[in-house]
């Protein structure tokens, strides 16, 4: 039998909800407009310190609600400074198990990013990410996605820099898990929560057309970013079988149709796959698919692990961004960091040990 926690998790829930909880416990809505600026602007996590709320009602609350972040199991830090999260994930309120997925920092010199995972595993099967090969455990909660952030920057927070950038780009395909990834975005850009900028905050799909059709509508939302790794059907079906159902020519005519606001572009990632889909010739392909877009791509050479891949050479790896130059495509080499963590993008399986040499 899966355990139930027999009290509400306040975190993940957004202003409107805390507001109609606080008048269904007998209060004035702008209670719960208090404790939406205590958990998430003043980042207190322990009731009995909302001091804005009147003493009976704050034990009141205590009695019914809790304050619940992942747990941090274990920390991993790189030698060039990034922190790769095992986060523990409790039973909820959904009848979910509990479960365990992982966050990672990166510290700059004027910024940090937070990776962080919409399911715990992952079920599209993309053959080159080891994610993979843990298969879909469960999909996480709005307040599960938020509490990554949050953990982030409070085990960080002598070292925070003004700029905090999200990318979710962890363990799960966030199009897949849509209702709570897109919860917890609008109280991560939320002015009066998290204060993240749309701009510092991007999605990254292996191309859910209709996520990315339905999020095209969506007032509040952050950059799209899609996983392309190939620049023919035949070759991205071999490394993901998704696009048996979301072909490439599909996909460009969904980003053809996206609503770019005027200071965006439409990423691609492309996992550069030694000897596989690293010629020019995959270059010239991919410059003709983003020919009549307005995009970016980043260049992602893969990142070690326990799969029959290996990264290309650098000579190589440039080649192919100069190729995409040359045909009017900008293009960028994208070196993932905390690869001696299996912190890296396509490192994310749970692993507590080095990868093996490339």
């Amino acid at each position: 039998m899966v355990e139930v926690p027999s009290s509400l998790n306040l975190l993940g829930q957004s202003s409107e909800e805390l507001r109609t909880l606080a008048q269904s416990m007998g209060e004035p809505a702008y209670r719960g407009s208090q404790i939406y600026h205590s958990i998430y602007s003043e980042r207190r996590f322990d009731l009995a310190n909302f001091t804005s709320l009147p003493a009976a009602f704050r034990k009141r609350l205590a009695e019914a609600a809790t304050i619940e972040l992942p747990g941090i199991v274990r920390r991993h830090v790189s030698t060039d400074g990034t922190v790769r999260y095992v986060l523990g994930l409790t039973a909820n309120t959904r009848g979910q198990k509990a479960a365990t997925v992982e966050t990672v920092f990166m510290p700059e010199e004027s910024r940090q990013t937070i990776c962080i995972s919409s399911q715990a595993g992952c079920a599209v099967d993309c053959r080159f990410c080891l994610t993979a090969t843990l298969g879909l455990v469960r999909n996480l909660t709005a307040g599960e996605i938020i509490g990554q952030v949050l953990v982030a920057l409070v085990d960080n927070a002598v070292i925070l820099k003004p700029q905090t950038n999200i990318v979710l780009m962890g363990q799960g395909e966030p199009l897949l898990n849509y209702e709570p990834v897109m919860a917890a975005i609008r109280i991560l850009l939320d002015p009066e929560a998290l204060v993240i900028s749309p701009k510092h905050a991007t999605l990254s799909t292996s191309g859910i057309l209709p996520g990315i059709e339905r999020m095209a509508h969506e007032k509040v939302r952050p950059k799209l970013a899609i996983s392309l790794n190939a620049s023919t059907n035949e070759q991205r079906s071999q490394i993901m079988p998704i696009n048996r159902k979301y072909p490439i020519e599909t996909l460009i005519e969904t980003c053809m149709r996206y609503p770019l606001r005027p200071w965006e572009h439409i990423t691609f990632e492309y996992v550069l796959l030694g000897g596989f889909n690293d010629s020019a010739d995959d270059a010239r392909r991919v410059a003709r698919l983003v020919a009549n877009l307005r995009a970016k791509v980043n260049l992602i050479p893969w990142n070690p692990g326990d799969l029959p891949y290996h990264k290309p050479d650098a000579k190589r790896i440039e080649e192919f961004r100069r190729a995409l130059a040359d045909k009017g495509a900008r293009a960028f080499i994208r070196y993932s960091r905390g690869q001696d963590v299996m912190a890296a993008c396509g490192q994310l399986a749970l692993l507590d040990r080095l990868p093996s040499a490339p």
